[in-house]
């Protein structure tokens, strides 16, 4: 590893491919969609890009049910896309990183229709998670876990005493992790995406893998509670040396290959364990996106991040939203500014629009301050909503259908990006689009901010050209004091932050005004409420 590796300070671009640019007029965001708007994204100014999966699959769970792990899913165009999408945007200096998918794979997997046609105690059944219900007649299934997307995980294998666990969706099952066969398949699968110039891997539930020896019953309700690493499916000390093993493959390759952990775990403590030298590079840090609008936790899951990180050697990142919760902009309108309901629904609060973009613009302003690695969920810059009114109908999510409704889902969040307001289906591509894009969306569109000095996306663009000269990312924080517990300072070389998280306007510290989150809607000595400043020092 390279002490200047790339992914040390890189602001990292998450695409969310089915919503984020149609190219064919489908109404589904496609491979040479995302190619068409490399320019877009390399003038914004971020490092990298994360592509959420775009492999064959069913699509019972939007991608992350995949049936073939080397391979593009039509809907998303060929491998020749991706090709072409990969080399446009090295050209422009843009790295790509890939989702990989190594807990479960869709029901469709050529493994899993082996396994159904197989023997229970068959080489190709223990590739899965099989095991034989309880009862009698074996009609219980084999222990009380529950799925993060509602109901039991465990489905019978129909005429058989047998069934099959999976944390997810019924058409998700669960891979057996000790079996060195499963092991093998997916070493080769991240050579083959390495052999075609991937630069990373983001890694789908990074704390799964490996349940603990038994399969034990657990006394929580739902197997995914808030905190991840809670029951005998969650964090065990196994999955460690599968990602040693992988970090061994990727140090073959020259360039910094690196792999990112989607690994709910707290506390901070347990979650380096996964950013240790010869494991991943770095881990998600849902600490900080799980962070209310309030200076002292934002204070304390700074330090606790920069502190775990660095006792690992590794760096922090900073995360405020992404396909799998409302957007913060959203979630910083409501009442409890920065809560995460899953999901709104025209019957839940409505977030106050206005205020959550304000608050949105300011958190942007301390998250790209701070040293380590960034990452923007796609339309972020813009400063989109989430679609908080969208009728059932429409609803796709299988936490939405597996719940009858009572858990909204993730849908609000995935709504296609606004291109240009006055097109059909504001520039995204054909005349209707897979969910429905809220009428809000047109003063969000791209056209409509471009050429505005005062839009979100020339504040983003203006605070990552900040970044990158001043070196934020790799630099050091010191925490200036306030005299308030409702305003945060720091200083990173030679730039200091003031967020005003307060509802009344604060006397601004000497400098030079080097970015305003709302400008010029100050005196000019104080930092308006809800908003932050970025000074020279």
């Amino acid at each position: 590893m390279s002490a200047q590796a790339w992914w040390r300070d890189a602001v990292i671009y998450q695409i969310y491919p089915r919503s984020f640019k149609d190219n064919n007029g489908d109404g589904i965001g496609d491979l040479p969609g995302v190619t068409s708007k490399l320019d877009y994204l390399a003038e914004l100014g971020v490092d990298a890009l994360w592509l959420s999966p775009f492999y064959r699959s069913p699509q019972a769970d939007a991608g992350y049910d995949v049936a073939d792990y080397r391979d593009v899913d039509p809907l998303f165009g060929t491998l020749a896309d991706f090709d072409a999408m990969l080399e446009g945007a090295h050209a422009r200096g843009l790295k790509i990183i890939v989702d990989l998918v190594p807990n479960h794979t869709s029901d469709e997997h050529v493994w899993f229709k082996a396994a159904l046609n197989a023997d229970p105690e068959s080489p190709e059944r223990d590739r899965y998670m099989f095991r034989t219900g309880k009862g009698e007649h074996a009609e219980r299934p084999p222990n009380n876990w529950q799925s993060v997307f509602g109901g039991p995980a465990w489905t019978r294998v129909e005429g058989e005493d047998q069934w099959y666990l999976h944390l997810f969706d019924s058409k998700q099952p669960d891979l057996n992790w000790e079996n060195p066969e499963v092991r093998a398949e997916f070493e080769d699968v991240l050579r083959f995406w390495l052999d075609r110039g991937v630069d990373g891997f983001r890694v789908d539930v990074a704390h799964g893998m490996i349940k603990a020896e038994g399969l034990p019953d657990f006394g929580q309700s739902q197997c995914m509670i808030e905190g991840g690493n809670v029951g005998p499916m969650w964090d065990q000390d196994g999955v460690h040396e599968i990602y040693r093993a992988w970090r061994r493959v990727l140090d073959e390759y020259d360039g910094d290959r690196m792999m990112v952990a989607e690994a709910w775990v707290q506390p901070q403590e347990r979650l380096a364990r996964y950013v240790r030298p010869d494991e991943m590079q770095q881990a998600f840090n849902f600490d900080y996106l799980l962070a209310r609008w309030n200076a002292d936790a934002l204070k304390s899951v700074i330090d606790t991040s920069i502190m775990h990180s660095d006792s690992v050697g590794a760096v922090p990142t900073w995360v405020m939203s992404n396909h799998d919760g409302v957007r913060h902009s959203s979630r910083l309108g409501l009442s409890d500014p920065g809560r995460r309901p899953n999901g709104l629904t025209a019957h839940d609060e409505q977030p106050d629009e206005a205020l959550g973009l304000r608050r949105a613009r300011a958190l942007i302003m301390l998250t790209l301050a701070l040293p380590g690695s960034a990452y923007v969920y796609q339309g972020e810059e813009l400063g989109l909503p989430d679609h908080t009114t969208m009728d059932a109908k429409y609803r796709q999510d299988p936490t939405f259908h597996r719940t009858n409704g009572e858990e909204t889902g993730r849908d609000g969040c995935r709504v296609p990006l606004p291109w240009n307001a006055s097109q059909p289906a504001f520039g995204f591509g054909g005349e209707q689009t897979w969910l429905p894009q809220p009428e809000n969306y047109a003063r969000y569109a791209v056209d409509a901010q471009l050429d505005q000095s005062d839009s979100t996306l020339a504040l983003y663009r203006t605070l990552l050209a900040q970044r990158a000269e001043h070196a934020l990312g790799r630099g050091r924080i010191v925490w200036n004091e306030t005299g308030r517990s409702d305003v945060l300072s720091l200083t990173n070389g030679a730039i200091t932050v003031v967020l005003n998280l307060s509802d009344r306007d604060v006397e601004r510290p000497e400098g030079d005004v080097i970015v305003e989150s709302i400008p010029g809607i100050g005196n000019g000595q104080v930092v308006p409420a809800n908003s932050a400043v970025w000074l020279g020092c």
